[in-house]
């Protein structure tokens, strides 16, 4: 392919892109969205309902199968299974938080929005609502970690500090069948970590704490294995540095500290990389994106031993993993 073929192709991509958001916008305005999330309609159905003209609708709607927004069956629309998935969080494809990109660019914050009214909680609930799209990565790094099975370290005490959905510790659990799970988190996050852990069965192995992570009262080296995941890269530098403490207080010596969370890529950045810093930027007021060579150095420079970093195959956007253990308690 020639350098002009590439441009056209690029430039097709991105018109073919602006059209399909514009195209789901639309059928959330118009309402279809909705009314397909009750059930399925026909073409008639949907005319007549929400006051559509005829062939415009049949005309968006042959447009939203082809995007697999919905899915058709003779003459019934459907929902799709993705649109489905799509929470409060996510059902307007992040709008809420891209409509504030321009104003918190320029200087002059035209949008009014100052640091201070971030909600750093917000962003963590939605985090929660939607880590279930990283379960392939979890099975991965329970494998990583070589928890459970015959010569895998099984029968963990493990803490999730910042559970989020729990995806990760409920993954860790899963391949280790003698594990136990205590879950630390908000009371938003903690139901949607019960969910994960009762839809796999994980029953008394798994118990939840609520409080900031940050200030739970936990027992000294008291855990054998400490997960902070996607949780790091959501705080400054002060308060990084407190929940890492926490976090190394609770292990038993020893025992393994394992951070996942998103990491800056050795390369030039990609797409996913770009989009996932900009929504740190705009969704908390001190986050950002580490690289996996700041976060090895900095569990070094907290007594940490062994600390080895790698990114996630399975993740989509540039997830990695840090571990490193607790010092062996000196006799």
């Amino acid at each position: 392919m020639n350098a002009q073929d590439k441009t056209l192709d690029q430039y097709q991509q991105f018109m073919k892109i602006n059209a399909a958001a514009h195209l789901f916008r639309s059928a959330r305005e118009l309402g279809l969205l909705t009314e397909l999330r009750e059930g399925q309609r026909t073409l008639t159905q949907l005319c007549e309902k929400l006051s559509l003209k005829r062939g415009a609708t049949k005309l968006v709607l042959d447009a939203l199968v082809a995007s697999s927004i919905i899915e058709q069956y003779e003459e019934d629309y459907a929902l799709s299974r993705v649109a489905h998935l799509l929470c409060q969080y996510d059902q307007d494809l992040g709008d809420a938080t891209w409509n504030h990109l321009v104003g918190h660019v320029r200087e002059a914050r035209e949008s009014g929005e100052d640091e201070a009214t971030v909600d750093d909680q917000a962003y963590l609930n939605s985090l929660a609502a939607t880590q279930w799209v990283h379960t392939p990565a979890a099975m991965q790094a329970a494998e990583m970690l070589d928890l459970g099975g015959e010569d895998g370290v099984s029968g963990l005490k493990i803490l999730d500090l910042g559970c989020g959905s729990a995806v990760w510790s409920a993954a860790m659990a899963h391949r280790d069948q003698d594990a136990k799970v205590t879950a630390v988190d908000q009371a938003a996050a903690l139901k949607a970590a019960q969910s994960t852990a009762d839809s796999i069965g994980l029953g008394d192995r798994f118990r939840v704490m609520e409080a900031d992570p940050i200030d739970a009262q936990l027992d000294d080296a008291e855990f054998d294995l400490v997960l902070i995941a996607q949780r790091l890269g959501c705080l400054g530098p002060n308060e990084g540095q407190k929940l890492l403490s926490k976090a190394i207080a609770a292990l038993k010596f020893g025992g393994k500290l394992v951070v996942i969370d998103l990491f800056r890529g050795p390369a030039k950045p990609d797409m996913s990389e770009c989009v996932e810093a900009l929504k740190l930027e705009l969704g908390t007021q001190h986050g950002s994106m580490m690289t996996l060579e700041a976060i090895q150095t900095e569990l070094a420079g907290l007594g940490l031993e062994n600390a080895q970093v790698t990114f996630m195959p399975d993740s989509r956007v540039n997830m990695g993993m840090a571990v490193a253990n607790r010092p062996s308690e000196q006799p």
